[in-house]
């Protein structure tokens, strides 16, 4: 990969970031979504900061973005990660990348927690999130269907060094 540039995801990246999305979608392992949503219901389920696009030559090849896991003030510096590559793009580091940038930006936000929920078939995906510093807290036996079958999920978690410490 040359030139590889992170930056601020815009709107107008929408249709490059769901065409990254559908192809998670389409392996089975990445989401229990099976639908690209709107960008408006996407938007408004992610938090306006801590949302990135990862650029190769001008071309948008990997997104990241944080959700809130609960509107209750408590988990107000908690927050769910979702991490997605082009298919042409995966294993080559990028995941990390965003990964390594959503963590500073986060902690620059006051977020001392991030989660994310990864199926246990997504080797790549667990690699990336423990080369990033998360640690799997445990698994989620049947904790949702996709296409009518339970699939397990664990739980990873990276807390802050920085933020939300005493």
């Amino acid at each position: 990969m040359n030139n590889i540039t992170i930056r601020a995801m815009l709107a107008t990246d929408w249709d490059a970031v769901a065409k990254i999305y559908e192809e998670g979608i389409s392996t089975g392992m990445a989401t229990f979504e099976t639908n690209v949503p709107s960008y408006e219901s996407w938007n408004s389920a992610h938090m306006k900061s801590c949302r990135f696009v990862a650029e190769s030559d001008s071309n948008i090849v990997g997104w990241v973005a944080l959700s809130p896991v609960s509107n209750r003030c408590v988990y107000g510096g908690v927050a769910e990660i979702s991490v997605y590559i082009a298919s042409d793009s995966r294993g080559k580091g990028l995941g990390k990348l965003l990964l390594q940038h959503v963590i500073t930006a986060s902690e620059q936000e006051g977020i001392w927690t991030l989660q994310s929920g990864v199926f246990p078939t997504n080797f790549g995906s667990i690699k990336v999130h423990e080369s990033a510093g998360f640690r799997m807290l445990g698994k989620r036996e049947r904790i949702g269907k996709l296409h009518g079958k339970w699939v397990d999920n664990v739980l990873f978690e990276r807390r802050s060094k920085v933020v939300g410490i005493d």
